[in-house]
């Protein structure tokens, strides 16, 4: 997979830039390094947050917080690497798509996750805000939540290739300016910025097929069996 300098140098390649930078961190000494280190981050963690990325997925157990909000029950703490929250779950949650239900067995009746004829959808109810303090939290009215979340990867080996390849056009629209300059550089900027999204539509329609939670419908007469 490509390293952080690769993506910058295929950026600064789609540019017509002829330089090849070596360090960004730290920045090398040249222009094209300094623009480079400046803009990647920014770069990639626009291009995480567009969409909910498989391979930048996580579940935590977030902690949680004494504060209280109005309106909500629950506050926990935001994770540092956060770039977006998907969804807020029961912690025994086994999906995204099931409801709790109770089914004989010889034993009695017994809990068991399925997804019903009214396809109950499981995350709950949340908001992002921040405390007097300045920390962003997550506000809830789930007891012992399980966070599901967008996180910010710094680790290139895990970007898959479409990704690397919009994230390539992203960083060029951004350097464009600085690089080439005037009329120029805004109209190259442009031209990258088109072909960044023509790359994230194949890159998210990739990544769309490389899970399947779509629920699965029971009718009720066969989930009461």
């Amino acid at each position: 997979m490509a390293s952080e300098v690769q993506i910058c140098n295929l950026a600064l390649a789609h540019l017509g830039d002829s330089a090849t930078i070596a360090s960004i961190n730290p920045p090398e000494g040249s222009a094209q390094a300094e623009h480079c280190a400046r803009f990647y981050p920014i770069a990639r963690d626009t291009l995480l947050e567009l969409h909910n990325w498989s391979f930048a997925t996580k579940r935590v157990t977030p902690p949680l917080l004494e504060a209280t909000m109005d309106q909500w029950l629950y506050v926990y703490q935001m994770p540092s690497d956060a770039i977006n929250v998907i969804a807020v779950l029961p912690n025994d949650a086994p999906d995204d798509y099931s409801a709790l239900s109770y089914v004989p067995t010889d034993s009695g009746y017994q809990p068991v996750y399925m997804a019903p004829a009214a396809l109950a959808y499981m995350p709950q109810r949340y908001s992002i805000e921040m405390l007097s303090t300045g920390q962003q939290v997550i506000c809830t009215n789930q007891e012992n939540a399980l966070l599901r979340y967008t996180y910010r990867v710094t680790d290139t080996t895990k970007f898959s290739p479409l990704f690397t390849m919009s994230l390539g056009w992203l960083l060029a629209s951004m350097l464009a300016g600085p690089v080439m300059k005037g009329d120029v550089g805004a109209a190259e900027g442009k031209r990258c910025y088109q072909m960044f999204q023509a790359h994230l539509i194949k890159a998210t329609t990739s990544d769309g097929v490389q899970r399947d939670i779509k629920p699965q419908q029971v009718v009720p007469w066969i989930a009461g069996r």
